[in-house]
């Protein structure tokens, strides 16, 4: 079973790199690309390389959704000898959740919502867009809405990390305090991170 566990985990990690990777791609580097961009510009790159990054975008964040659902209920809702059921590793001694299951439960709260985004707000958006279904005066609004989903996610992904990561490698105890400070920090780091990506790379 631990063989198993760890698979699942190298996979969620792998697929989760691929998914953040995009997301931070397209946010950091390819959002001032195109903005710099004219109309013969965008016509000769977005072609090519859209459908290709979407792609691993779409199908990274479906992975590390699935991988991450499956990994969650063997650790924490299964017990070898004794089958299914909330184990000791998620609940404390009174039966709530204990400080570790608090952390993932707000990890996987923000990863569901970053999920959600992508496959039933951006990438509808992005298809209807590049196929060209949604034109004119209508692909305004849609690429804003898809822009915003896409700026969501990325302030989601630093907290999402924190919860991801605080149990089980920082030994953090849980309170909506120290998931409120986290946030506020991470935040931080994405704002500086949006602000430095519109000048990075201009000159060598």
């Amino acid at each position: 079973m631990r063989k198993i566990e760890f698979l699942l985990r190298w996979l969620h990690v792998f697929m989760g790199i691929i998914w953040l990777g995009h997301l931070y791609f397209f946010n950091f580097v390819n959002a001032p690309l195109q903005a710099a961009l004219d109309d013969a510009g965008k016509k000769a790159v977005n072609p090519k390389l859209m459908p290709r990054a979407l792609w691993w975008f779409r199908w990274g964040a479906m992975a590390t959704f699935l991988s991450g659902l499956v990994l969650f209920m063997l650790i924490y809702l299964y017990t070898p000898g004794a089958g299914f059921g909330v184990n000791m590793l998620f609940k404390g001694a009174e039966g709530g959740l204990n400080d570790r299951g608090r952390w993932i439960m707000w990890g996987m709260l923000f990863g569901s919502i970053m999920w959600f985004n992508v496959w039933f707000i951006i990438w509808p958006a992005q298809k209807g867009l590049l196929c060209g279904r949604i034109i004119g005066d209508a692909a305004g609004p849609v690429r804003a809405r898809a822009a915003l989903a896409s700026r969501i996610n990325t302030y989601l992904s630093a907290p999402m990390l924190v919860g991801m990561l605080a149990a089980n490698h920082a030994g953090m105890s849980f309170s909506y305090g120290a998931l409120g400070v986290a946030a506020l920090l991470t935040f931080a780091v994405i704002k500086a991170s949006y602000v430095h990506s519109t000048f990075v790379g201009q000159a060598v």
